[in-house]
């Protein structure tokens, strides 16, 4: 998995500046308790997981190597999952997920396809992610099978240094079969986003790029950088402009 590196990228980041500074930004306390594993109960029965061959040594998030990509083997038996109906394989996944510091979640395969050509042609977003009273805007590279998150200011501060916060992956190995895509987040700093935080923001990314009236502000944001304003992204989420 490749970091957020490009020149252009750090150029349509810069344009951001201007808009940011208008804006209230939640500064995230480090907290190296919430960096260990977590001990919490797997919310799933073992034997619908067994079903499926899931690989209970799967570590929790906060181990997580983000460039290394774990492959959909790595984590469930991929030759069992063939039997299962595309609801129940959906199902099990989900609820593997759960508790464990990763995001589990699935799409038709005719929406990764348009997600993916959409991603292609407009690689980067910002996204604000409301905490409290204010909101920190977080930067997305969407390069399939993957979309990378980190903090704007880290970003800006940091450039190719700048860690990601939370990872997805996208497995299309049942995207012909069964006209099903696998989705996996991975919160790699568990002191920067909750869970929730990290659903949230895979899902609204997902719809910026693929309802058609939000994805202009996408476009609008890759190659019309000048004319992007941040409060169209706020209204658009319904968010105070502050």
């Amino acid at each position: 998995m490749q970091r957020i590196s490009p020149r252009n990228a750090r150029t349509i980041v810069s344009s951001l500046t201007k808009t940011s500074r208008r804006h209230t930004f939640t500064t995230f306390a480090s907290n190296p308790s919430l960096q260990k594993q977590q001990q919490k109960t797997i919310p799933c029965e073992f034997s619908k997981l067994a079903s499926l061959g899931f690989y209970r040594s799967s570590s929790f998030a906060s181990g997580f190597t983000p460039l290394e990509q774990k492959s959909l083997d790595s984590i469930m038996d991929v030759e069992r999952a063939k039997h299962k109906s595309p609801e129940v394989l959906a199902s099990i996944w989900d609820d593997y997920h759960i508790g464990r510091g990763h995001i589990g979640a699935s799409m038709k395969a005719q929406l990764y396809r348009l997600l993916e050509q959409r991603a292609s042609d407009c690689r980067y977003f910002v996204i604000p992610l409301w905490k409290g009273s204010g909101y920190s805007t977080m930067f997305a590279q969407v390069q399939l099978p993957h979309i990378i998150f980190t903090g704007l200011e880290d970003y800006k501060a940091r450039g190719t240094q700048a860690a990601p916060y939370f990872t997805v992956t996208f497995y299309t190995e049942f995207a012909e079969s069964k006209d099903l895509v696998l989705i996996r987040g991975d919160v790699v700093f568990t002191s920067k986003l909750t869970d929730s935080e990290a659903e949230w923001l895979m899902e609204t990314t997902q719809s910026f790029y693929l309802n058609d009236s939000r994805y202009k502000l996408v476009e609008q944001f890759n190659k019309e950088t000048r004319n992007f304003e941040f409060k169209d992204v706020l209204r658009a989420l319904n968010m105070p402009i502050l």
